[in-house]
């Protein structure tokens, strides 16, 4: 079964929002993703292609200040705005109990949502998201590249992504431009490295209840923590030629990871 595109209007903190979403009923528990910083909803749209999660309802949108959602305040956008964006849309399609799936700014958002209502969260796939101040290779160039023109900046950070020597990194500056609003970049990451610098994230990671995997690229296989959440009981997905991105670099891998993952979670 295909997607619906819809457009979900909602208010959060007193800023009108619309978000573009992707969304398919199903007899299965629902399957919830949030994208990574610069990327859109169409980052799991390959879902319907794969047979493994057929009967599955799934639920993905644009962040706001993202893709193609629309939000009249870009400057009150930050990590618990979107944790409170990704509330509301789960109430707007009446999901209560499902699978989380969450990349980078969209892994930090998820963990945050699954440590506030553990009972609501059947599995957590955390695709390199923020556990840890060494997770924020992106987000900390706020502090050290800083820049009062948010344009400025942002075009400083493309231009350094695109030379950046990882995999997928080039592709994905192609199109940062188009997927995020650079008003919203200043407020995303500096909530992001303020979480993963003061707000335990590992130990609200690790005191989960539900069965967690952290997925990875080969690339960053030097994460200083990986034995230490494998040793506490997630299981290590570890994604070959890729860096960050393996929706990019080696979707079929990251597919079978999550059908496998999710699989054994019922």
């Amino acid at each position: 079964m295909s997607f619906v595109h819809t457009a979900v209007p909602l208010t959060v903190d007193g800023v009108a929002l619309n978000i573009a979403a992707l969304y398919r009923s199903g007899t299965r528990a629902p399957i919830v993703f949030l994208h990574g910083f610069g990327s859109t909803k169409e980052d799991y749209a390959d879902i319907v292609l794969h047979p493994a999660f057929d009967e599955h309802a799934v639920v993905a949108f644009d962040a706001p200040g993202c893709g193609e959602s629309e939000c009249a305040d870009l400057s009150k956008i930050c990590i618990p705005f979107l944790l409170e964006t990704a509330l509301q849309v789960l109430n707007h399609f009446d999901v209560e109990r499902f699978h989380l799936v969450g990349h980078s700014m969209g892994g930090l958002t998820a963990l945050l949502l699954a440590h506030r209502f553990p009972e609501r969260v059947l599995s957590f796939t955390d695709i390199e998201g923020n556990i840890a101040p060494e997770d924020c290779f992106l987000s900390r160039q706020i502090v050290d590249f800083p820049a009062d023109d948010p344009d400025a900046f942002f075009s400083a950070f493309i231009h350094r992504t695109r030379q950046a020597p990882a995999y997928a990194s080039a592709l994905y500056s192609a199109s940062l431009r188009h997927k995020v609003r650079a008003g919203a970049v200043r407020g995303i990451f500096a909530s992001m490295v303020e979480l993963s610098d003061h707000a335990d994230l590992m130990g609200k990671f690790l005191g989960l209840p539900c069965p967690t995997m952290f997925m990875y690229g080969e690339q960053n296989a030097t994460l200083s923590y990986l034995p230490h959440i494998q040793a506490n009981g997630v299981r290590l997905a570890p994604i070959a030629q890729c860096g960050h991105f393996p929706m990019y670099s080696n979707p079929a891998a990251m597919w079978q990871q999550i059908a496998d993952f999710q699989s054994r979670t019922l």
